[in-house]
This record gives C-alpha cells, structure tokens and sequence, in this order.
C-alpha cells in the first residue's frame, strides 16, 4: 500500500491550497481515510476524515471546520482536501493515512489506528 501526497505550499492567511493524496496498492473503497498535521514540536493532529464505503461521510476537526472540505474520487483512487481561509496556526507537515479496519459507527480521529501513510507535505500560512 501506497500513499503519496501532493499540493503542499507556502500562502499568505487567507489563501487556499489543495492537498491530494493519490493511493495504490489496496482496496481503498472500503477504507476510511484521513488527514492529519503536524508541527514542529507538537503532535499529529487529526485534521479531516472520509468514509468511502459508506457514502463518502465525513468528519473535521473544529479547529478547520467551515474552512476545509475532505473529499474523494473512487476511480481514481484520491482523496483531496481543500483548505480554505488558511491561517498560520494551519502550518504543519501534512500526512494521508489509511484505517484498512474501520469501525461501524465513526471515522477514528486517534492516529494510531491508522494502518497506512504517506510521507506528508509541507504547508506553510504567513501572517
């Protein structure tokens, strides 16, 4: 399983960047896959999560609620997501991860149940 990011960058607050995350190797449909960051010194946060089997629900943080949106596209095997109205508090290293277990009744937030992840990408908001 592979999971590779894309979109990182450096923006003013206020400004916007797209993140992709482009996966292979498993059978990503019937995973949830999630969005997390980390800054220096900190730890990895959840950020956004979607359920692809279960008719693509979703789930944010609230620090990024209103301003990111999680989504995918089954046939290609991606998810994106898309954050709006950055600030610099959203600066952290970007990671794509994979739950290949999830369980019935919610898109875990916690970072340990996540099986698979990618080498991240930077995004940087200055004030």
């Amino acid at each position: 399983v592979q999971l590779v990011e894309s979109g990182g960058g450096l923006v003013q607050a206020g400004g916007s960047l797209r993140l992709s995350c482009a996966a292979s190797g498993g059978t990503f449909s019937r995973y949830d896959m999630g969005w997390f960051h980390q800054a220096p010194g900190k730890e990895r946060e959840f950020v956004a999560g979607i359920r692809r089997w279960s008719g693509d629900s979703t789930h944010y943080a609230d620090s990024v609620k209103g301003r990111f949106a999680i989504s995918g596209d089954n046939a290609k095997n991606t998810v994106f997501l898309q954050m709006n109205n950055l600030r610099p508090e959203d600066t952290a290293r970007y990671y794509c991860a994979a739950d290949e277990q999830p369980i019935a009744f919610m898109i875990r937030i916690a970072s340990n149940y996540y099986d698979y992840w990618g080498q991240g990408t930077q995004v940087t908001v200055s004030s």
